[in-house]
C-alpha cells in the first residue's frame, strides 16, 4: 500500500502494532514497513499517547509501554493544540456521544483533523473515526 506523506494516528493502531493477539497486528506492522518505505510521518496529540500507553500498560504490558514511550513517542510528530479545540471538541461529543461510541479524545481527534490537519487520512482500526466521517486508511 502506498501511503501519503503524512498521516495521523490514532490508539487502536498503535496498540495494534504492539500486541500480537490484537485481531490488526498483522495489518498495523505491514503498514509500519510501508511508512517506513516511503517515509510516511506519523502525526498524533499527546491525548493519543497518554490513551496508548495506559491502554498498553492495562491490556497488554509495562514492557510495550515503555518501549512506545522511549521508542515510539520521541518519532511521532506531535500536534498541538489550544483551548479552541477543547471547546469545539465539547461541542462534538455533546452532538454525538449520546447516539455514537465516542471518546473525548476521538472528539478532540476529530477537531485537530478537521481544523487544522486540513482532513488528513487517518490510522485507525476502530470504526470511531469512520463514524466521524474521516478518511481512514484500510
Amino acid at each position: 500500500m502506498a501511503l501519503p506523506p503524512d498521516v495521523f494516528c490514532d490508539t487502536s493502531f498503535f496498540y495494534a502494532c504492539f500486541d500480537p493477539k490484537d485481531v490488526n497486528h498483522l495489518q498495523a506492522q505491514v503498514v509500519i514497513s510501508d511508512a517506513a518505505s516511503s517515509g510516511t510521518r506519523f502525526s498524533t496529540t499527546w491525548d493519543i499517547v497518554s490513551e496508548t500507553v495506559t491502554l498498553l500498560r492495562y491490556c497488554h504490558n509495562y514492557r510495550a509501554a515503555l518501549i512506545f514511550l522511549d521508542d515510539i513517542k520521541p518519532e511521532l510528530h506531535m500536534v498541538h493544540y489550544g483551548d479552541r479545540v477543547r471547546v469545539e471538541a465539547e461541542q462534538v461529543f455533546r452532538q454525538y456521544g449520546r447516539d455514537h461510541r465516542l471518546s473525548f479524545c476521538d472528539a478532540i481527534s476529530f477537531i485537530i483533523v478537521t481544523t487544522l490537519l486540513d482532513h488528513m487520512p487517518c490510522l485507525a482500526f476502530d470504526e470511531d473515526f469512520r463514524g466521524l466521517g474521516l478518511t481512514v486508511l484500510s
